[in-house]
């Protein structure tokens, strides 16, 4: 059995959200609270000095990764993730608990994280080694393999503050992959990049994880968790919920997600989302307007996203992938997948755009809409929160031949006709 590189025991990170502002105070001031501080608790016993609400991001996380694994970590906004792999990679100190870790590691939790703005790409990449404890030779045989991968060369000797964010994380994973820690922490800053590049970063995580290094992948793409993850971790409210095959809690955590119906809806301001755009609603429409779970194959149905739009920018793609109920994504489509005289206008405020699925496409069975919102060449602003989940009944034409249900996941009655042929090809 393989060794045991990641441990936590009993793992928990506490904040304290409100309460009053700490002023600035002078060491007199300091001592002369601590002495009345007891006094105060005499006279007033039970009161509270100020009023603040204790939020615990992690709690009682016991966690145990072998060397080689390449482990999934899943679930809301907001549950925990990025908070976890940050003690984990030594930037946040935990309030409870133990972390123990074997070999150096190697993480890219978010854009800019171990980079200087002002030091060119060329110095970062190896104040990045020495900070994993490489020599100055050991960063030198890994320079250009790091260089070509990021496709950044002529950009080498510009400092990365001048760098887009697209530039930055091709950078960071770059560095953060070839520089050979023992342990690979990615958290979901790869949505930033484009396909392409995304498509590279995972090739590149499959090949760090089969020369027997750890990963821990923190990602909202639940196809890129099942294909390149071995087990992976369900976290909701700083607690894991479950644990297992990466498949089963894949198909667990997105049974969870698609048992909003048909319809979801968020508080101004309270949708997945930045600072451009935030999602208000997301529903499944049947040909006249009604929300509704069920549909029937040979009949279209339309996806309507209401958003609330605070800056414009000409970049914003509103879109959403329809999946399975498995996660295996069918199509996937934004409002400026057409020519740009189609794209319906975006404005400040309130927007509401629709999409229609043409009848006879679906199969019998059950789907999802999974809502994205991106700026385009920049980074992702939704990318799995939020889903609308429907059922397909399907209704077969008029051939005797054709059964309810077809093998596949779409089932479209294509037109066949009959061709000439030689007759003596016969």
């Amino acid at each position: 059995m393989s060794e045991i590189v990641l441990r936590t025991t009993g793992l928990g990170k506490m904040y304290r959200i409100g309460g009053e502002r700490a002023s600035y105070r002078t060491l007199r001031d300091t001592l002369v609270q601590a002495v009345k501080r007891p006094i105060e608790r005499i006279r007033h016993p039970g009161a509270a000095t100020h009023i603040s609400e204790v939020l615990w991001a992690l709690r009682d996380i016991d966690l145990e990764v072998r060397r080689g694994d390449v482990l999934g970590i899943i679930g809301r906004n907001g549950a925990g993730k990025s908070t976890l792999l940050k003690v984990l990679s030594h930037i946040t100190e935990p309030t409870e608990g133990r972390v123990e870790i074997r070999g150096r590691v190697g993480c890219l939790l978010e854009v800019g994280t171990g980079f200087h703005g002002e030091l060119t790409g060329r110095e970062n990449i190896y104040l990045n080694g020495a900070i994993l404890g490489m020599t100055r030779v050991q960063i030198r045989n890994s320079f250009d393999e790091i260089v070509e991968f990021s496709e950044i060369g002529r950009f080498l000797d510009t400092p990365v503050k001048r760098y887009s964010s697209g530039m930055y994380v091709r950078l960071a994973f770059a560095v953060a992959a070839h520089l050979n820690p023992e342990i690979l922490i990615v958290d979901e800053v790869l949505s930033v990049g484009d396909a392409s590049f995304q498509k590279k970063c995972l090739g590149k995580m499959e090949d760090v994880a089969g020369h027997g290094r750890t990963v821990l992948f923190v990602s909202h793409n639940m196809q890129a968790v099942r294909s390149l993850c071995a087990n992976a971790v369900q976290i909701e409210a700083g607690r894991i919920v479950n644990r297992g095959e990466a498949g089963d809690v894949v198909a667990q955590y997105l049974t969870e997600q698609a048992a909003s119906g048909s319809s979801v809806e968020w508080a101004l301001g309270e949708g997945p989302g930045g600072d451009e755009a935030r999602l208000l609603r997301l529903e499944v429409l049947d040909a006249h307007g009604r929300s509704s779970g069920t549909f029937f194959s040979n009949q279209p149905f339309r996806v309507r996203v209401e958003f609330d739009v605070s800056r414009v920018d000409p970049t914003l793609g509103m879109g959403f992938d329809l999946a399975t109920s498995e996660g295996n994504i069918i199509l996937r489509s934004y409002q400026t997948d057409e020519d740009e005289e189609f794209w319906p206008e975006v404005h400040l405020g309130r927007n509401s755009f629709e999409c229609t699925i043409p009848a006879d496409l679906l199969n019998d069975g059950s789907y999802m809409i999974v809502p994205r919102v991106t700026l385009h060449g920049q980074r992702m602003l939704v990318q799995g929160e939020g889903v609308a989940s429907f059922d397909v009944h399907r209704v077969p034409g008029q051939s005797p031949y054709v059964p309810q249900r077809r093998v596949g996941i779409i089932a479209p009655a294509l037109h066949w006709t009959a061709t000439e042929t030689d007759a003596g090809d016969a």
